[in-house]
């Protein structure tokens, strides 16, 4: 099967401590590290471990992070013959705080991934004609994936998108006639149809809503709370699997990655989504962001037992 993944590459530096510190406080944490990261690399990782072949299109600055973003993304499996090296801006670069309930609190800066442009994707077409599913996300500027989509759907791929981060303004109703899948989670559900599920009923609303808008498949992610997906023919929602968390850094990335996995292969979207849930949900029991992406054994595992 093969995946496409336009999006960012950062190098993600983070710090593991009890709580967040207070306005003007310095806090004592418990250790830092400095790992791959980037909603892009992130998804495309996911896919990978779990046996796919994936291409990765974007950009990284002409520097050591540069250097350390492809080199990992390479021993993980991705596919980095269409990362670009872009010589004016650096590296994206994210500070991330993980405290002692498994919550994370983001600071990206975008670097090179601002730079993704409809040059990147100029030169992928038959890259775009043969892929099954194209992954995006809002961490590189819209247009160059909006390119993308137009052709890889064109040629008959799934086009998902993960609208990560909640934009600054509405998404361009161009936007949704050329998406097949939506997959926010909470917040970014409710800055897109107003409505912050916490519960299988409002997460119904809110689908409704996306697919409303002509999104044939919505997903809405809900963390602890579950997934509920709704499509043209079928509709339901997962309870959360019971793991233990202690980190949901990329958490939603890995869904995201199992989700192009699963429906590269042909599966149907409740099966998909309880996939791609359980490859969510194993990411959370480590630490990290693209390492923490489980293979596909352990996520069959997890589906076996639960």
């Amino acid at each position: 099967m093969s995946i496409l993944v336009i999006g960012s590459v950062n190098i993600d530096v983070v710090t593991y401590a009890r709580r967040l510190p207070r306005p003007g406080e310095s806090f004592k944490g418990d250790r830092y590290a400095m790992v791959l990261g980037g909603k892009g690399a992130n998804q495309a990782v996911a896919a990978a471990r779990l046996g796919a072949r994936v291409d990765l299109v974007g950009r990284v600055g002409g520097d050591p992070f540069g250097a350390l973003a492809e080199r990992r993304l390479s021993e993980l499996g991705v596919a980095t013959r269409y990362l670009q090296v872009d010589p004016q801006h650096p590296t994206g670069l994210a500070a991330i705080n993980v405290i002692a309930s498994g919550e994370n609190f983001i600071t990206v800066i975008a670097g090179a991934n601002q730079a993704v442009d409809p040059d990147c994707v100029a030169g992928i077409a038959p890259l775009l004609d043969a892929t099954k599913v194209l992954l995006m996300q809002l961490e590189v500027p819209l247009d160059a994936s909006l390119i993308a989509a137009r052709r890889a759907r064109a040629a008959g791929a799934l086009v998902v998108l993960d609208p990560a981060p909640i934009p600054d303004c509405p998404l361009p109703d161009a936007v949704f006639g050329l998406v097949d899948v939506m997959t926010p989670n909470e917040l970014e559900t409710e800055a897109l149809v107003g409505i912050r599920p916490a519960t299988a009923a409002q997460a119904a609303q809110a689908a409704r809503a996306l697919t409303d808008r002509g999104i044939a498949i919505a997903i809405v992610k809900m963390g602890a709370n579950g997934v509920y997906f709704r499509g043209p023919d079928v509709e339901g929602y997962w309870p959360r699997f019971p793991v233990t968390a202690i980190d949901t850094v990329a958490a939603g990335d890995c869904f995201n990655g199992g989700l192009a996995v699963a429906m590269a292969r042909g599966d149907g979207l409740a099966q998909a989504v309880r996939f791609a849930a359980a490859c969510g949900a194993l990411a959370t029991t480590r630490r990290g962001a693209s390492d923490a992406a489980p293979v596909l054994a352990e996520v069959e595992a997890l589906l076996a037992s639960s």
